[in-house]
């Protein structure tokens, strides 16, 4: 049984994988809130180190304390560590999505941008692609239809939640927006994104992200027929993904329009609307 502090700082930190985890079996619930409070933890190392190198350093302490569960040696004595090896454990997760995941996140310490946005897809793919992935595994289904659809929900969840995320990452000199991307549609970063105003350009490039989101959306969905049941509580990160474009578009595609940062008050009414359905 997790520490229920563990869904109590998800539910601070992450509410949107933490509403979603709310509809899987109460037997499984745990071990989704272990996964994705693990996924917290190297999510944010990015933000609260000063220098990439103690990232890095940070990330391999990760890698071999996986290394070491999936050696069979006890967990390190750490509040995420010990559920989530219990998680790993209990449902024979693949230590594969868990180096994808880590490889994707050692990026973050790098300052420079994704060249292209088939890279910032790969990104995307290797980061929530890999976690709805275990998740998935959690909920029991390995099929490789509802992987495909896994993969495809998690780089639009991505993909929208970086465009969400711009404002953030901006204060802090980041950028996830492509090289290329941004050169195309003549984007002057210090003079708009760092700058936290909208423009012509930066609104075409956020647009054009949102519409990769869209397509890796459709395609999830129309492998909704062969996706089963099991599999909503991780799929639901799609409802969010297409919440997200509504408000995307509804504000011309402008990353600091404060009412992307409002909080849905309604979220976990749609969450169930969608459950319900079997939509995501």
């Amino acid at each position: 049984m997790s520490d229920p502090s563990l869904a109590a700082g998800l539910r601070r930190h992450d509410r949107d994988r933490y509403q979603t985890a709310l509809f899987a079996p109460a037997d499984r619930r745990d071990a989704l809130f272990a996964l994705y409070a693990f996924n917290y933890e190297i999510a944010r190392i990015r933000d609260y180190v000063r220098e990439p190198m103690l990232g890095l350093m940070r990330l391999q302490w990760w890698r071999d304390a996986l290394d070491e569960i999936y050696a069979g040696k006890p967990p390190r004595r750490h509040e995420v560590a010990v559920p989530l090896a219990e998680a790993i454990a209990a449902h024979d997760l693949s230590q594969a999505h868990f180096t994808a995941l880590l490889d994707a996140r050692a990026q973050d310490m790098e300052e420079l941008p994704p060249e292209s946005v088939a890279a910032l897809e790969t990104y995307a793919a290797a980061t929530s692609g890999s976690l709805l992935l275990l998740a998935l595994e959690i909920m029991d289904v390995r099929d490789a239809e509802t992987a495909a659809a896994g993969r495809s929900v998690g780089i639009a969840y991505a993909l929208t939640g970086l465009l969400a995320a711009a404002p953030f990452h901006a204060q802090r000199g980041r950028l996830y927006l492509p090289a290329a991307l941004t050169a195309r549609h003549g984007v002057d970063l210090d003079r708009s994104l760092f700058a936290l105003k909208t423009s012509p350009g930066l609104a075409a490039a956020a647009r054009e992200i949102a519409d990769r989101a869209r397509h890796h959306l459709d395609a999830a969905r129309q492998r909704r027929g062969a996706v089963p049941r099991a599999a909503m509580a991780a799929l639901l990160h799609g409802t969010l993904a297409a919440r997200r474009l509504q408000q995307l578009d509804a504000v011309g595609h402008n990353v600091f329009d404060p009412r992307l940062a409002a909080e849905d008050t309604l979220q976990s009414m749609r969450l169930a609307w969608a459950a319900l359905r079997r939509r995501y």
